[in-house]
C-alpha cells in the first residue's frame, strides 16, 4: 500500500476574452494532472483558428508530461492556424525551456497586460467546465 496521499484535480479556470481563451493553470502540472488538462486543452484547441493563453503565473511545478502538455497544445493551435501564448513571470521556468531545449518554441509574455488582452481578462468571472 503506498503512503502517498491522492492529490485531488486542480482546477484551471478558464475565461473568453473576445476571440481568445485564457485559462488559469494552477499548481502542479505533472503525471499525475496531465491526462485531464490534455483533454480540457485538446477541447480548447479543436475549432479553427484557436487563440490560447495558458496563464502559468499560479503554476507551482512542471515535469516533463507537463512539458508535453504544452507542447501538444501548440502544436494542435498551430496546426489550425491559431496561437498559444504563455504568460510567466518565472525565471525558473525559462529556466526550464532552456534546459529542455524549447526555449523560444513558446510565445512568452510576463503578464496579462502584456498581451494587450481587454482589462476583463483578468476581472471576468470565470467559465468553467
Amino acid at each position: 500500500m503506498s503512503d502517498i496521499a491522492p492529490r485531488s484535480a486542480p482546477h484551471h479556470p478558464v475565461r473568453t476574452v473576445g476571440d481568445t481563451t485564457v485559462v488559469e493553470l494552477r499548481g502542479e502540472i505533472d503525471i499525475l494532472t496531465a491526462a485531464p488538462l490534455t483533454a480540457r486543452l485538446d477541447a480548447l484547441t479543436t475549432g479553427p483558428h484557436p487563440d490560447l493563453v495558458l496563464d502559468l503565473r499560479s503554476m507551482a511545478f512542471i515535469d516533463c508530461a507537463g512539458l508535453g502538455v504544452l507542447c501538444r497544445a501548440r502544436n494542435r493551435a498551430l496546426a489550425r492556424h491559431g496561437r498559444l501564448r504563455l504568460v510567466t513571470d518565472s525565471r525558473g521556468f525559462r529556466r526550464v525551456l532552456h534546459a529542455v531545449g524549447l526555449a523560444g518554441v513558446f510565445e512568452l509574455h510576463p503578464s496579462l497586460t502584456a498581451l494587450a488582452l481587454a482589462p476583463e481578462a483578468v476581472a471576468a468571472p470565470a467559465a468553467t467546465g
